[in-house]
């Protein structure tokens, strides 16, 4: 039976975090894939890139690391707001041959309780909490990886600000080829 490990997110879009978090995972457990998984809907309400660019943005950003690293689009096949719930029970019967692991970042640990049957989800799945700088907690594993952030990216390029930094050279080249994020 492989091992694959969700990282899922909104990816609006995809930075250096995200592709910290994958390798780290990827190095550390024994994991055979990674699939980034963007939103489909927030189940929040957040405003969103629309997805097929999201999706394209993680499939270049991908392409860079390596074939361990891939990108799911399942969330547009999920009925429903977005919930993480919702795409498990979705996802897990079409792959019965996978044991899949959740990949959360210690910044959203606030908001488990929000989360739809998050009890459920730790029965379904086994989750890893990776630090975030800046977001020490419970349970958390690894090292402080990147102070970043979509939002803080989305502002930068509003301001023509260079973010090449933060953004991995194929997600920018596809965000500056269709002009989002103000480009």
């Amino acid at each position: 039976m492989r091992e694959v490990a969700l990282l899922g997110g909104s990816f609006n879009p995809p930075h250096v975090g995200h592709v910290m978090a994958a390798v780290y995972v990827r190095s550390t457990l024994p994991v055979d894939e990674v699939w980034l998984m963007p939103s489909f809907h927030h189940p929040f309400g957040k405003s969103l890139t629309p997805f097929e660019h999201r999706v394209k943005m993680c499939q270049a950003m991908a392409a860079d690391i390596g074939p361990w690293l891939k990108v799911t689009e399942v969330e547009a096949h999920v009925p429903g707001d977005g919930r993480t719930i919702d795409t498990l029970r979705f996802l897990m019967p079409q792959q019965p041959e996978t044991q899949f692991r959740l990949i959360i970042g210690s910044d959203i640990l606030n908001d488990l309780p929000q989360w739809k049957e998050w009890p459920e989800i730790q029965k379904r799945v086994t989750v890893t909490v990776v630090h975030r700088a800046g977001y020490p907690g419970k349970g958390v594993v690894g090292p402080g990886l990147a102070v970043v952030s979509s939002t803080e990216i989305r502002r930068r390029f509003e301001a023509g600000d260079d973010v090449s930094d933060l953004v991995p050279k194929g997600a920018l080249a596809y965000a500056r080829k269709h002009r989002l994020f103000g480009l």
